[in-house]
């Protein structure tokens, strides 16, 4: 065998590994779960705590996605609300509902989401992903308001497994979407992945006299305008690029916690999903709890 051939076919051998390994893997997890189509992908403009108990148009479209969706064999949910040093997961059997907000009324408080955590998937979670041992087992979390507020409107009964997966602060926006890509095959385990924030999301502009309108800033409209269009379209690198875009961009994503599931949910979409944008109204001017559905 010519040398040059030799080495190419050992190179893509060697590299493909870590790979097939991967794959193994992934194809053991949950041995024990039913039989499931294939899930979507949804990512939920979360919007203010309040959402978790009030009935309003926001909360209405989460129980409509909620009543179209075949019951998962588990939730995975990426929060704009737990950002680590590291990646991790939730591991625990029965997760705390975490009230991480404060200046509430007393019944927001008191609201309890009961879904119990799956350790297996978290494991398995944790061993497959590359690079080895990148995403580490957390059992102090729970889960916050960006997982409970809106997933209690998708399964009331709290009869589904949640566990969360952490915002790496360390991470660059590339580096998160390719790690959604990795989990990308779960769906096809009947596992439910939602990412859980606000496209625009600028608290220190938002207009309170007007928090419970449909009202948006010039900017605000014109970034959300621009994101929902390259969603549509399947422009992902303008997407995760969104630190180029310009003003509109600047001012809509101050910081990027709330922005970033949303690359997650880009990352596990397939070129056969449908795209349904729903919740399309932004509220108190700064803030935008457009909503997607891929699948």
């Amino acid at each position: 065998m010519e040398r040059k051939k030799f080495l190419k076919i050992a190179g893509l051998t060697a590299l493909s590994i870590p790979m097939i390994t991967a794959l193994n893997k992934l194809e053991n997890i949950t041995d024990s779960f039913d039989s499931s189509k294939r899930m979507p992908v949804l990512f939920l403009g979360h919007g203010s705590p309040m959402n978790g108990i009030e009935d309003n148009e926001f909360v209405r479209a989460f129980k409509k996605q909620g009543q179209q969706l075949d019951k998962p064999n588990a939730i995975i949910v990426v929060s704009a609300h737990w950002e680590t040093n590291g990646t991790f997961v939730t591991a625990m059997q029965n997760p705390r509902t975490i009230h991480d907000f404060g200046g509430f009324p007393k019944e927001l408080y008191e609201v309890q989401y009961p879904a119990p955590g799956h350790p297996k998937l978290a494991k398995e979670i944790s061993e497959f992903i590359n690079p080895a041992g990148s995403v580490h087992l957390d059992d102090k979390w729970g889960l916050d308001h960006g997982a409970w507020t809106v997933v209690k409107h998708l399964f009331p009964e709290a009869d589904v497994p949640v566990i969360q997966l952490s915002l790496d602060y360390n991470m660059t926006p590339q580096q998160h979407y390719e790690l959604a890509q990795q989990l990308k095959k779960l769906r096809e385990k009947g596992i439910l992945i939602v990412g859980s924030g606000n496209i625009v999301h600028n608290l220190r502009k938002v207009d309170f006299r007007k928090i419970n309108e449909n009202y948006g800033y010039d900017w605000a409209i014109e970034a959300d305008s621009k994101m929902k269009k390259w969603i549509l379209e399947g422009n992902h690198q303008n997407l995760i690029d969104f630190k180029k875009q310009g003003e509109a961009f600047n001012l809509a994503i101050p910081t990027s916690e709330h922005y970033l599931p949303l690359l997650y949910t880009l990352g596990l979409r397939d070129e056969k999903d449908n795209t349904t944008i729903f919740n399309d109204n932004p509220i108190g001017g700064s803030l935008t709890m457009t909503s997607v559905k891929f699948g």
